[in-house]
């Protein structure tokens, strides 16, 4: 793993600096956006308000009266020439199971009425995806989605939806594009990919991504009634690490009903995750990793 190269820094108004940690997106470039931001956050400078990470970038809103720009922007820089490449960092994290009923009826049915704006107007979105990345067929094409866990990279766009990485060696990641115009539409906690991301729709609305199924695991819960939302009506955090399962139509239904009742709850378990390890074994790491969910 070569250096990284230096971060960009710009101001945003009075209040707040915006980093950018490098060009391309990465898995790499996210865990050091991570390890920057969680460095930020531990020490807590006096008068930094929020800090926000992002794919590759992150920043920061800050009071001018209480800390300078300069000294603030030497801090910063100081905290990226600590953290480096990120390789020793251990990032504290969640691993996070979310069922999903692949190809089903409500996406199906959406897609469909949206074909005039798809590359491939005679194929459904995962058929389309199965075939530009050489899988031959749908089932495979999931076994590899659901196969490697998924790297949460930030949280945003709208309330609560999560970008997510493919936790795999770069040649093997997923990579679809998106639609060639947006939808209008797409139904609540619908599992969405567009270019290297897979994401969750938190509620409905236009999108563009496209889309392989759907989930009944609420991610956003404005009225934080149900047991995963006590603390905070999003669910999700940048640093979460998320596997996919895949569940028939009676599984489906039956989590609804536990929502519908206020017992639904996500499985998720703290672990600590290490890009050194994980950039050493990917396979095996991911192997160990997933273990940890269900022992």
């Amino acid at each position: 793993m070569t250096a990284p190269p230096p971060a960009r820094y710009s101001w945003g108004g009075d209040e707040h600096i915006f980093v950018e940690l490098a060009e391309e997106m990465s898995l790499q470039a996210n865990i050091r956006a991570m390890a920057i931001t969680t460095t930020l956050r531990d020490e807590r400078p006096d008068g930094v308000w929020d800090i926000c990470p992002a794919n590759a970038s992150y920043q920061v809103r800050y009071d001018p009266d209480v800390i300078g720009p300069r000294e603030l922007l030497t801090l910063l820089r100081d905290v990226e020439r600590r953290v480096g490449d990120a390789r020793d960092f251990a990032l504290p994290s969640r691993l996070v199971e979310i069922p999903v009923l692949y190809r089903d009826p409500w996406t199906t049915e959406t897609l469909l009425r949206f074909r005039d704006r798809h590359q491939d107007p005679d194929a459904t979105d995962i058929e389309y995806a199965a075939r530009i990345n050489g899988y031959p067929t749908v089932e495979a094409f999931i076994e590899a989605h659901a196969g490697s866990p998924w790297f949460v990279s930030m949280v945003g766009f709208v309330a609560g939806l999560p970008f997510m990485f493919q936790m795999v060696p770069r040649e093997r990641a997923i990579v679809v594009p998106k639609y060639l115009r947006p939808r209008t539409d797409t139904p609540k906690q619908t599992i969405g990919y567009g270019g290297c991301f897979a994401c969750i729709y938190s509620v409905r609305g236009a999108g563009g991504y496209q889309m392989f199924g759907i989930t009944p695991a609420p991610i956003y819960d404005p009225t934080r009634t149900l047991p995963d939302f006590q603390d905070f009506l999003v669910f999700f955090r940048p640093g979460d690490i998320v596997r996919f399962t895949p569940i028939d139509r009676e599984r489906y239904d039956a989590y609804v009903a536990e929502v519908e009742a206020g017992r639904f709850r996500i499985n998720a378990r703290p672990v600590a995750f290490s890009l050194q390890e994980f950039l050493d074994d990917p396979d095996g790491y991911n192997t160990r990793l997933l273990k940890e969910l269900n022992p």
